[in-house]
């Protein structure tokens, strides 16, 4: 009981970074742009570290190295389809501090409207994955949980500010906006309740922690790390790189494990 307390005050927690959109779009852009630069860095390690040094870990001990690996690949690939997919579908926004919108995503083939409610829906589905994850890494301990939580909301921070980007450029007052992004951050509580009610068994436990890591992976590798490759300065190159092995060695040392 304690683990699916935990589970839903985090995930309640977390959906509060769906307001984030209010305070970012009041920084100015070169304000905005330095701490996304911070984050991002940060960001890319902890979702590694957690992938590697704790879901995957856990997954083969669960259910062995052989079947553990299986469900790691199907995430890392369903991850991966569901990105490309919600990209058609739902597209990326981006939210610059000086009030200014940029969006990425099928807009004039959907019409903008059908394109701002897509997003949500995209969102909820990822919200509510979000939550399974943290749910499950919960069961399996309260320090596992803590680190998925944290992986998850680096990762999510970015991604509610695009969000509340298109919301805004679909035509929604921010105070809609706001309430809108939020609920469908709050499908991160029924993926928690989900896993705690239904697969809180050992086998399908391993396979969601499995095919979470797999996704992890998927978006430090492919998402993130080619957001740093962009970066040209060597100096800032250097702190990027350095930020992120301090992310990889701060998620290590949250899970007590020691060279």
């Amino acid at each position: 009981m304690d683990s699916l307390i935990y589970s839903l005050a985090v995930v309640t927690s977390l959906s509060l970074l769906s307001l984030s959109g209010l305070f970012f779009i009041s920084l100015r852009d070169e304000v905005m742009h330095r701490l996304l630069f911070y984050l991002v860095s940060f960001a890319c390690g902890a979702i590694l570290g957690a992938a590697y040094f704790d879901l995957i870990p856990e997954s083969a001990e669960l259910l062995g190295l052989e079947k553990a690996i299986i469900y790691i690949v199907l995430g890392f690939v369903s991850f991966y389809f569901l990105e490309r997919s919600l990209y058609w579908f739902h597209g990326h926004g981006h939210l610059h501090g000086d009030g200014q919108i940029e969006v990425n995503g099928p807009d004039e083939r959907l019409g903008v409207k059908s394109f701002t409610y897509l997003n949500l829906v995209g969102d909820g589905v990822h919200n509510l994955i979000d939550g399974m994850v943290i749910g499950a890494s919960f069961l399996i301990s309260i320090s596992a949980g803590f680190v998925a939580a944290l992986a998850v909301a680096f990762h999510e921070l970015p991604q509610e500010m695009g969000d509340f980007a298109i919301l805004l450029y679909g035509g929604l007052e921010k105070a809609k906006a706001l309430t809108l992004n939020f609920i469908t951050a709050l499908t991160a509580v029924i993926g928690v309740l989900a896993v705690h009610f239904l697969f809180s068994s050992g086998h399908l436990l391993g396979l969601l922690v499995g095919f979470a890591g797999g996704g992890f992976t998927y978006i430090s590798a492919a998402e993130l790390i080619p957001e740093l490759q962009k970066e040209a300065s060597l100096a800032k190159s250097g702190v990027q790189f350095l930020i992120f092995i301090s992310a990889l060695l701060f998620i290590r040392g949250l899970m007590g494990i020691t060279l």
